[in-house]
């Protein structure tokens, strides 16, 4: 019997030490998931502000290139102050992602995001030749945190445009509904993306623009973009899916939840 207590006793030991042990790894792990998360947000803050960057280094390039146009020189400065003041949301909304803060959602129209997004890349896709059409319905809303929505958007459509360069070709932004969602899909007729690439697409760090046989003006990926775009949909309740066919173009679509009439009663 007291073979049997003391066998007990020290099961009952090794236990509390294995508890112990367990309760410093979660710690450490802990620690270890706010670095990960903050490398994340250091790459994705990075790619998102470059975005913004490289359409207004052409602006500026173009305002010094033609010093005698103020109303060009007024409109380089009006974007640079509008894209400044984006970058600094981009980076506390990212920063707060990555953290998990919780951020405040409003009801925001899906066409203004839209057309927003094309304002801030400062770059008219004619002269890439390639038609844009818009074919979303003006009351469409979506319950969002229009920044990172604004980003989840500019990531598709520059991917859209690099996939049909040089050749150009067809991008179409469009929006359905059903009584819970909003569908917003970015096609483009591009050259398509392979099966064996497609299952890794949302994979972090993956990416298939190597910079070889890609147009100068368009940059080698980093592989965070479209893993940003699934985490922050994901973070809304949302979706995000990808069809596509080599030499046949691309369609993602994103599914977010329809925005909530206000009750201003």
């Amino acid at each position: 019997m007291a073979s049997i207590i003391e066998k007990r006793q020290s099961l009952h030991q090794c236990l509390a030490r294995k508890e112990e042990e367990n309760q410093v790894l979660r710690s450490q792990n802990t620690q270890l998931q706010a670095l990960a998360n903050l490398g994340s947000a250091t790459c994705m803050i990075a790619h998102e502000i470059n975005n913004l960057l490289t359409p207004l280094a052409n602006y500026a390039a173009l305002a010094v290139q033609n010093p005698d146009d103020k109303k060009l020189a007024e409109k380089a400065l009006d974007k640079t102050v509008r894209n400044c003041l984006r970058a600094s949301k981009i980076m506390q909304s990212m920063l707060a992602l990555a953290n998990g803060q919780r951020q405040e959602r409003e009801n925001a129209r899906v066409k203004a995001l839209v057309e927003e997004v094309f304002t801030c890349l400062c770059r008219d896709f004619g002269k890439d030749g390639i038609r844009v059409e818009i074919q979303i319905d003006d009351g469409l809303q979506i319950s969002c945190i229009p920044v990172q929505i604004q980003q989840v958007l500019m990531n598709l459509v520059l991917n859209a445009r690099d996939a049909m360069l040089p050749g150009g070709g067809l991008l179409r932004v469009s929006a359905a509904a059903d009584t819970d969602h909003i569908d917003i899909a970015v096609r483009d007729s591009g050259h398509g993306i392979t099966p064996e690439n497609l299952k890794n697409i949302f994979r972090p760090f993956f990416t298939t623009k190597t910079g070889k046989d890609r147009p100068a003006d368009s940059a080698s990926g980093s592989g965070v973009g479209l893993a940003f775009c699934r985490r922050v949909v994901g973070a809304h309740g949302g979706e995000i899916t990808v069809q596509s066919q080599p030499d046949q173009g691309s369609t993602f679509t994103v599914r977010l939840p329809r925005g909530r009439p206000r009750d201003d009663a």
